[in-house]
């Protein structure tokens, strides 16, 4: 009881990892989806 660890910094790297994370999957999913956004756009601006 006289030496209490100090539990913030781990909790700052945890939510440094879910970032990370969250940033990674999102990369991924504009790296598999942006050649379709990209068509789906360029057909609405022909279209107009």
């Amino acid at each position: 009881m006289l030496y209490l660890p100090r539990e913030e910094g781990q909790g700052l790297v945890e939510y440094a990892l879910i970032l990370v994370l969250v940033a990674i999957v999102v990369i991924v999913i504009l790296a598999l989806l942006g050649p379709a956004i990209g068509n789906i756009f360029s057909n609405i601006v022909n279209a107009i």
